[in-house]
Formats: structure tokens, C-alpha cells, sequence
């Protein structure tokens, strides 16, 4: 294990540049930076396409502290010149996971040589799971960052309750890879491989706080050496106001307490043109006031008319600043894909969600949102339909259960908010983090 004084610090930062993985871990990097020591430094390795996006966005908007300390690396995609994609969505992440045990070690030998400092700590997405030897080849901890819930680590409707804090979860909310799907994928290897790694981790962080499911808290800290929940982010270092060109913030200010609808599915789903057509329709028949944040390409799968028919109520805009739409009182009820972030912003916003997962950790979620801590409903049956569309928003805006959903809300943001405060688990979880970092040889 290599002793540096802080002074001397360098922590190798690697992020998973698919789905939104790469930002968050950025997001707490600046606030490492930010914290720790003045001469420490951060090396950021990414690939371009991703690095370039998420700098960009976080100078767009002030940047999260620390910036000066924190350089961008590029690594290789692992895409050779000239393929051509045939295999689906796993593909590149399969080409890019196989390149990078080299190309990550080439670009970490590069940015020792140009900064003049051994790397003293290895930070990476908990995906993975080869880092676990590189850091012990390197002598350094390794601190991996799980980007979702706590959740993931018989039949469909079988309950998982033998593992503690997982009663409500079923089989099927499991993700692809897991028990079901194409168990021999270099996806599913990858998720075996990490469960196997990630205890032989200094300490696991993630954009979470303790408070949302002791259990399943307690249960981490038994199996792992570390586990520090360390946000909500959004909470803990709130980003400043997003860019509203689209106007949606003084357009909501002329709504009603709690009645608009927000339809955000995040930067990866692509909604099936007959689920399109469902919430339109069901849009249009309710009545209701929305703003529905919708790609260009996606608006012609709208009916026909239907934007003349709603603009009386309703905006439909390419881009949306999600996180201050949730925070106005305006907003009653968020149309989501149950992602791990916009649960959180949900949460901050105390806004109940109607849940329609696609892939990954996303089913999990839903489950918990509405089983676990009854914060929203699942779409019946899975998928969007006019009629499934109508009775979920008449439950969370009219009924008393949607009136017990925001009751709740306010139960878990009040512990969000004390988790960040000056004497909060995040906070004091946060402060072990820093302490790795800037002391390695303690770790």
C-alpha cells in the first residue's frame, strides 16, 4: 500500500460512459475536490463522447465546485474502426468493457506521467468489477460507486424476502441477466462478476442515504467492509437552476397547487409509438395540465391534432429542467420511468410518480415506489394504455390514496434533508469518503 501524504494525493476516477452513470459520478467528484486537500487531484477517465457531454453540461451550469482539480482523460470505446453495430443496445458496452482493462491502464500511465503523481486511489462505477485487482496491483484502495438503488445486488411473482429488506421485491423486478433473460451474456458475466468483487472494495458509496431502508443498510454494512451512502446529491449539493428555454417555470406558475402532469422518461428510454399514442389520449381526454419533455423525433408519433388540441394546458418541449419542475408546487404527479436519479429529484420535489420501468434497475424501483414506500403506482399491466393511463391519474391527483402518497413523501424528504444536514448519516458518511481519499494509507 503506497503512503503518500495528502499533499501528494492523485485518485484515478473511472466512469461506465453509458446511461447516466458517468454524470452522478462526476457530480460527487467535484465535491471530493471541492473538500479535499489542495493539492490532491482528480483524473477523470471517460470516454469522449461521454466526457464531452457531461463537462459541457456541468460548465453549463456553474460546475460542482472543485473543477480546477478535477482533468478530463479520454479513453477508448473499444468500437474498432469502421464496425458496424449489429448485436443491439449491449454491444458497445460489451466492446467497450472488453478494451478497457488495457486502455484504461494506458490512459492512467499517461496522466502519471503528465501529472508527476502515482495514482493513490482508485475511484470507479461499480460496473467494473476488474478494477478490484488493479487497485490491488497498484497497492491503492478502490472505492467503486454504485450509480442505482441498494436494491440490486422460483417464479416471476416470488417474493426475494430471504434477502433482508427485499420482501416486496419480486423475481421478475429483478434485472435482465439476473435469473432470467440471456444468463450467458457478457452483461449478466458482468453482474456475477461484480457481486463477487465489490467485498474485497475499501468502501462502496452511492447517491443514496440510510434512512430510506435501514434494513437494507444494515445488511450492506455486514457484507461489505465499507458501505456510505453518501446523497441525495440533489440534496447535498444542489446544482444551480437549470436553463428553461422552453419557459416551463413561469408557465407552471400560473398552474394550480399539485395539478400538473410531468412525462419525463430520461436521456436512454424510447417509448414505443403505440404508449405515445396511450398518454396522449389519455392526456387529452383528462383534461389535466402537463408538460411532457419529448425528443423532436418523438413528436410525430403524437395523434393528430393533439398539440392544437392541448396547448390551452399543456406544453410539450424537447428538453425540460427536470429537477426544478419537481420542486414547484405546481406539479401533482410525475409519468416516469422509475430511473434511480429521478427517483431521488421525485423524492426532493415530494411529487408521487406513475411508474412504467423498462430495463435494468428500473422494475426494482417501480416495485419499491409502490409496494415499499407507497410513493406512486405502477402502470397496470406494464405498458401505457389510454384507460391505464386515465385511472392512474385519477388515483394520484383526485383520490385519497395519491393525498397518503405526498403524506409519505414528506415523511422520506424530511429524512433526506436531515441526512445532508450538518450532522446527518450522509453527511458523516460523506467525511469517511473524504478521508480515504485524502489519507489512502488509512484505508
Amino acid at each position: 500500500m503506497v503512503t503518500p501524504s495528502p499533499a501528494h494525493s492523485h485518485v484515478a476516477v473511472v466512469a461506465f460512459p453509458f446511461g447516466t452513470h458517468a454524470a452522478p459520478l462526476l457530480s460527487v467528484v467535484h465535491r471530493l475536490a471541492a473538500a479535499s486537500s489542495p493539492e490532491t487531484i482528480f483524473s477523470f477517465f471517460n470516454t469522449t463522447q461521454s466526457n464531452h457531454t457531461i463537462f459541457t453540461t456541468m460548465s453549463a451550469g456553474g460546475g460542482g465546485g472543485g473543477g480546477a482539480k478535477v482533468k478530463a482523460y479520454d479513453v477508448w470505446d473499444g468500437v474498432p474502426e469502421g464496425h458496424t453495430f449489429t448485436r443491439g443496445h449491449q454491444e458497445p458496452i460489451e466492446l467497450f468493457m472488453k478494451a478497457a482493462p488495457q486502455s484504461l491502464r494506458l490512459s492512467i500511465d499517461k496522466a502519471v506521467a503528465e501529472t508527476g503523481k502515482e495514482v493513490t486511489c482508485l475511484v470507479t462505477d461499480a460496473f467494473f468489477w476488474f478494477a478490484a485487482d488493479m487497485a490491488q496491483d497498484m497497492g491503492v484502495p478502490w472505492l467503486p460507486f454504485w450509480t442505482a438503488g441498494p436494491f440490486v445486488a422460483g417464479s416471476g411473482n416470488e417474493s426475494l424476502g430471504f434477502i433482508a429488506g427485499m420482501s416486496k421485491i419480486q423475481v421478475q423486478d429483478l434485472p435482465e441477466g439476473v435469473v432470467f433473460g440471456d444468463l450467458e451474456s457478457y452483461f449478466s458475466t458482468m453482474l456475477h462478476q461484480m457481486g463477487l468483487m465489490l467485498p474485497r472494495a475499501t468502501a462502496v458509496f452511492m447517491n443514496s442515504f440510510e434512512e430510506l431502508d435501514k434494513t437494507i443498510t444494515d445488511d450492506m454494512k455486514s457484507k461489505l467492509q465499507k458501505f456510505l451512502s453518501v446523497g441525495p446529491f440533489n440534496l447535498a449539493l444542489p446544482p444551480p437552476p437549470a436553463q428553461d428555454e422552453s419557459g416551463c417555470l413561469p408557465w407552471l406558475d400560473k398552474q394550480e397547487a399539485a395539478s400538473v402532469v410531468y412525462i419525463g422518461f430520461g436521456s436512454v428510454v424510447v417509448l414505443p409509438k403505440e404508449e405515445l399514442m396511450a398518454i396522449a389520449e389519455a392526456l387529452e381526454s383528462s383534461g389535466v395540465s402537463f408538460i411532457w419533455s419529448l425528443k423532436e423525433n418523438g413528436k410525430a408519433n403524437l395523434p393528430k391534432g393533439f398539440l392544437e388540441k392541448t396547448k390551452t394546458h399543456g406544453k410539450v418541449v424537447a428538453w425540460a429542467p427536470q429537477r426544478n419542475i419537481l420542486s414547484h408546487k405546481s406539479v401533482g404527479v410525475f409519468v416516469s420511468h422509475c430511473g434511480w436519479n429521478s427517483l431521488l429529484e421525485s423524492i426532493a420535489g415530494g411529487v408521487p410518480m406513475i411508474c412504467r420501468p423498462f430495463f435494468g434497475d428500473q422494475r426494482i424501483n417501480g416495485r419499491m415506489i409502490e409496494d415499499g414506500w407507497e410513493i406512486g403506482i405502477k402502470i397496470d399491466g406494464g405498458v401505457f394504455t389510454k384507460q391505464g393511463m386515465e385511472s392512474c391519474l385519477d388515483v394520484v391527483l383526485s383520490q385519497e390514496k395519491g393525498k397518503k402518497m405526498r403524506e409519505n413523501l414528506k415523511v422520506l424528504k424530511e429524512l433526506a434533508t436531515k441526512a445532508v444536514g450538518p450532522s446527518g448519516s450522509s453527511t458523516e458518511n460523506f467525511k469517511q469518503l473524504l478521508h480515504l481519499i485524502n489519507n489512502p494509507s488509512a484505508a
